[in-house]
């Protein structure tokens, strides 16, 4: 008997079964990314996903341990993030994926890996340069508005905001909470997810 889990040989079906779906979060260091990340998390597994988490910082230490700053080493570690979320959404989980992912170019290829299997929505988590800096415990923009700090995203190297993102949260003008209800909101609206599970 084939094992379920690999039987998944007409994706599109599945999608129609409310299947997996990859939640990537986009924006720069600091503007809030993971923090709302943590907090959709929680939210969906009340309404009875399966959650996994793909961050960048944690993707780094370990599937892409050995990767530097360069563009082509940060585009290698986005496609690795596109193509386990790809595999994570054909198995029905709901990825949650937060990670500056700069360049329009590589996100586009992480939603192309992925759609085959289940929706992949982009939220831009925005917030400016300024306010990300402000926010830095690290004294990272500091070191790279002082020129201490090569290739930083924002400062010396460029971000390339999303042109048509399926969520925009403003984490300038909105608390993280609020931010965590508008994505799952649009989430529900987009039919991905139902209302909580009760007891």
């Amino acid at each position: 008997m084939t094992d379920h889990i690999f039987a998944h040989e007409h994706p599109e079906s599945d999608r129609a079964r409310g299947g997996g779906f990859t939640l990537w979060f986009t924006g720069l260091s600091g503007s809030g990314k993971s923090t709302i990340a943590h907090l959709v998390g929680p939210a969906l597994d009340e309404r009875g996903q399966l959650v996994e988490y793909l961050d960048g910082d944690t993707v780094r230490t370990h599937l892409s341990k050995g990767l530097g700053f360069s563009k082509e080493d940060r585009d290698t570690n986005i496609e690795r993030i596109g193509w386990v979320a790809s595999r994570l959404t054909r198995h029905g989980a709901a990825v949650i994926c937060a990670a500056i992912s700069p360049y329009e170019e590589t996100r586009r290829r992480a939603r192309e890996a992925v759609e085959p299997f289940g929706a992949f929505v982009e939220v831009y988590v925005k917030a400016s340069v300024d306010e990300c800096a402000r926010r830095d415990v690290n004294g990272l923009y500091a070191k790279a508005f002082a020129g201490e700090l090569k290739g930083f995203t924002g400062v010396d190297d460029p971000y390339e905001a999303p042109a048509s993102p399926e969520i925009v949260v403003d984490t300038e003008a909105e608390t993280p909470e609020e931010s965590a209800r508008i994505v799952v909101e649009k989430l529900e609206e987009l039919a991905l997810v139902g209302a909580p599970v009760g007891p």
